[in-house]
């Protein structure tokens, strides 16, 4: 077993580089929905660059957080959040929920193969 195994390398949860990526998406479909917002839907330019600037931030910083224990979790965490920006641009709920639906099978094919490796 390579040491960047061990220490939980890219080898180490082959699922963190799909993590990432949807994270990374995420980051670009939400920051898209700033200006939605605003000409859209009338939210106050504030508002939309608060909410959705931090919630893009906070998913490309966890992207590159990705190697700690607790990043999964928070990632799922972050998937609600997100789902509930559909409150301020209706059209997020779907796209949210197809984000979440991506987070969660990223989790289910880092479980499998993760228990398909020999032990």
């Amino acid at each position: 077993m390579s040491t960047r195994a061990a220490e939980g390398g890219a080898a180490g949860n082959p699922a963190r580089r799909l993590f990432a990526m949807v994270l990374a998406c995420e980051a670009i479909v939400i920051a898209l929905a700033i200006p939605v917002a605003v000409a859209v839907l009338d939210v106050d330019g504030a508002t939309a660059g608060a909410v959705c600037g931090s919630l893009a931030v906070a998913c490309l910083v966890l992207a590159g957080l990705l190697r700690r224990p607790w990043a999964v979790p928070a990632g799922t965490a972050l998937q609600v959040l997100i789902i509930a920006t559909g409150f301020m641009v209706p059209a997020m709920f779907f796209l949210g929920a197809v984000f979440g639906a991506l987070w969660w099978t990223a989790i289910w094919l880092g479980r499998k193969a993760a228990s398909a490796r020999p032990r």
